[in-house]
C-alpha cells in the first residue's frame, strides 16, 4: 500500500516503513507526525484518488532528526561591467519515517 502525500509545497510517494527527507517542518524528535494532504491512496486491490484530497485517509510518521540539505549556489553576473556575484543558500530538511498509512 503506498500513497501520495502533499507537504512544504511539493508531493512524495510514500509507503510504510519509507524515510523521506522533506521541507523543514517543526516538532522535536521522536515526535509523531500527521499528514492530511492525501492526493492518491492505492494497493493491490483498492485505488482512490482525490479531487484534489482523499477523504478519510491520513499519513503518520515520526520524526527522525533536522538537518541542512547540500548547498546549492548560483551566481549573479553583468557582461562588460566588471560585476559577478556567487551566492549559496541550504535549506533546513526534517527526515520523516512513514509509520502508518
Amino acid at each position: 500500500m503506498f500513497a501520495i502525500i502533499k507537504t512544504g509545497g511539493k508531493q512524495y510517494l510514500v509507503k510504510k516503513g519509507d524515510k523521506v527527507k522533506i521541507e523543514k517542518i517543526e516538532g522535536e524528535i521522536g515526535t509523531q507526525v500527521e499528514f492530511p494532504e492525501v492526493l492518491f491512496w492505492g494497493g493491490d486491490k483498492e485505488v482512490k484518488v482525490g479531487m484534489p484530497l482523499v477523504k478519510d485517509v491520513k499519513v503518520e510518521g515520526k520524526i527522525l532528526g533536522q538537518a541542512k540539505a547540500k548547498k546549492v549556489t548560483g551566481i549573479k553576473h553583468k557582461p562588460k561591467k566588471r560585476y559577478k556575484v556567487k551566492f549559496g543558500h541550504r535549506q533546513m530538511v526534517t527526515e520523516v519515517e512513514i509509520t502508518k498509512i
